[in-house]
């Protein structure tokens, strides 16, 4: 939809505007920002400090007339939320009591060790880390936690605005929220959106995230910004569906047929798919799947699943 896929500020129209960031990539998360009666609403903050600072520099000529007086956070991971500490002290930030439950768990020391510290790791991880996540710092992020939670739906106004946050996890996260701006056909989606990348679902069920896209498609919203890749309209809440019933599909034929979870990502042909950016996600998105299909598996750690996403990397 979007004639352009440029970093930095789109304007919308209507006083809403995305603030986006190629090549939307691991880490490289969109925001935006809802405006209306000299008031103003952030949805989401960016991955560290830096980024998230160029993000508010950005905005500050509209924020000057219309200043910032809330913001929310879609979901918990990092690179929607890491950046917090900069908002202005008087914001008001929102997020559901599951996503700051989330967040708790997985605070910017966590990711740091994880990404930052590759002493000890298994080697082809350590270097797809070093990779993928060069750009970021983690280190010294002291993570503001959303003080008003919700859940389910919290309706306000932004000045004379309604506006909407509506849980529709579990799916990427626990907790995926968006933000619903009714008067002007604009839906912020966070991560249950990526455009152009591989959606990942950390939580699921797969079929929750599925029922979510039907949510979104019922909106009948015209403009829909995603947490990943440039702006969208309905085909791209479709395109996500493709992708993830496919990907059900072929995790059921090979659990009926006995394969490890690992083995089954490593075999399932992607297809039309195999051009999304980070294919290795599939290798999270059949773990998933394999708990839906037999909810007394355990979790597999997550380090574990970044350590196999870096195998299936090196040997694609």
């Amino acid at each position: 939809m979007a004639a352009s896929y440029r970093r930095g500020l789109h304007e919308l129209g209507d006083g809403l505007f995305a603030y986006l960031q190629p090549d939307g990539s691991w880490g490289w998360s969109n925001a935006g920002l809802v405006t209306a009666g000299g008031a103003s609403l952030l949805v989401d903050t960016l991955f560290d400090l830096r980024l998230t600072r160029q993000m508010l520099d950005a905005l500050r000529p509209i924020t000057d007339a219309s200043p910032l007086q809330a913001a929310v956070n879609t979901h918990a991971n990092g690179d929607h939320c890491f950046g917090n500490e900069l908002l202005p002290e008087g914001v008001t930030l929102y997020a559901s009591s599951t996503a700051v439950e989330e967040m708790r768990a997985v605070p910017p020391s966590l990711v740091h060790l994880l990404f930052k510290t590759p002493e000890g790791k298994d080697p082809v991880f350590a270097e797809w880390a070093r990779e993928t996540f060069a750009p970021f710092t983690f280190e010294g992020v002291e993570l503001r936690l959303p003080s008003s939670t919700f859940d389910g739906q919290l309706d306000l106004r932004v000045g004379d605005r309604p506006v909407s946050f509506i849980d529709l996890g579990p799916a990427h996260t626990a907790s995926d929220s968006i933000v619903w701006v009714p008067d002007a056909g604009t839906v912020f989606t966070g991560d249950l959106l990526f455009v152009g990348g591989t959606p990942i679902a950390w939580q699921g069920p797969i079929q929750s995230w599925l029922d979510a896209c039907g949510r979104l498609l019922s909106l009948e919203a015209h403009t829909l910004v995603p947490g990943h890749g440039p702006v969208t309209d309905a085909d791209g809440v479709r395109a996500v569906m493709r992708y993830l019933e496919h990907v059900r599909a072929e995790a059921r034929r090979r659990f009926d047929a006995g394969m490890d979870a690992e083995a089954a990502a490593e075999d399932i042909e992607l297809g039309e798919f195999a051009e999304l950016s980070e294919p290795e996600r599939v290798v999270v998105n059949v773990d998933t799947a394999y708990r839906e299909f037999d909810p007394a598996r355990e979790p597999t750690p997550v380090p574990e699943l970044f350590a196999r996403m870096a195998r299936w990397s090196a040997r694609h």
